[in-house]
């Protein structure tokens, strides 16, 4: 069984008791998330975070198709099995949070807690600032002479500073050969590490995936803390009114909302921390 590249990040000064496994949106990685989890374990040291890449994201390659929602929480059971624990917590961002739900669905026992950043419930057509994002990976595929150059071809495509930023570090050398048919080296020559088709597969699925029902299932002992960007329409208005519907009654649903676009670890990575330094339990 391939198993998933993943990094633990705990507090050297701390006797960890509890696990929360954190999973990054479409074209992250864990490490993405690095900065949230040492902060949120340097406040809470009875806390380790496992910063896990998903299948076809950075270092966790060769899992075989299909790419699918139901595959990625396929991949995390296999990785608990193998580190020897349930999770207390699942942190999910965006596609990360899909695959926690069902994760918590496929599973014997659902995490103590689950957290949702900006992340849809709900099966829809494809859309949104990811899907749009696949248009940047096709349409400018490198290579560039930097990885700044790579940068620069998002922030062309209307994505903000921050944003281009984290997706630039996507960016990696070449192999060292002239693509050009020079037949030298090009040390400065850079590509995406990511597939497009394997994005697009992933994400297809994505938007067939309904999830609602590990939310409103009362059969389902969890509780979910749900992390809604103001400048993003993961969650619509429709949607926060259903998860007022479950939590009236008498679901434990918490719905924050927090200041920035889609990828709040980007835009508003301060917010996301305090509120995880706060509630988790």
């Amino acid at each position: 069984m391939t198993i998933l590249h993943h990094e633990v990040v705990s507090n050297p000064d701390g006797t960890p008791r509890k696990r929360m496994l954190l999973l990054h949106g479409i074209y992250g990685s864990g490490r993405n998330w690095g900065s949230v989890a040492r902060r949120v374990v340097a406040e809470r040291p009875e806390w380790s975070v496992i910063l896990v890449d998903m299948r076809c994201h950075g270092q966790s390659r060769g899992f075989p198709p299909p790419h699918t929602v139901a595959a990625c929480a396929g991949d995390l059971l296999g990785l608990e099995e193998r580190l020897g624990f349930r999770a207390d917590a699942v942190l999910g961002h965006s596609y990360g949070g899909k695959v926690a739900l069902v994760h918590a669905r496929m599973g014997r026992r659902a995490p103590r807690q689950i957290w949702l950043i900006d992340s849809s419930l709900g099966a829809g057509r494809p859309g949104g600032a990811a899907w749009r994002m696949l248009d940047v990976l096709r349409r400018r595929p490198g290579p560039f002479p930097s990885r700044k150059a790579a940068r620069a071809a998002v922030e062309a495509a209307g994505f903000s500073p921050a944003v281009a930023g984290w997706m630039a570090t996507n960016a990696i050398p070449m192999d060292g050969k002239d693509r050009g048919g020079g037949g030298g080296r090009a040390r400065n020559r850079w590509k995406w590490r990511l597939s497009p088709d394997d994005m697009e597969a992933l994400m297809r699925d994505y938007f067939r995936t309904d999830a609602w029902d590990v939310v409103e299932d009362p059969s389902v002992d969890a509780e979910f803390q749900i992390v809604r960007a103001t400048r993003s329409s993961a969650l619509d208005v429709s949607a926060v009114e259903r998860l007022r519907v479950a939590a009236e009654a008498g679901r434990r649903i918490r719905l924050h909302e927090v200041a920035g676009g889609h990828w709040l670890n980007a835009d508003n990575p301060e917010v996301v921390q305090a509120l995880l330094a706060g509630k988790l339990r």
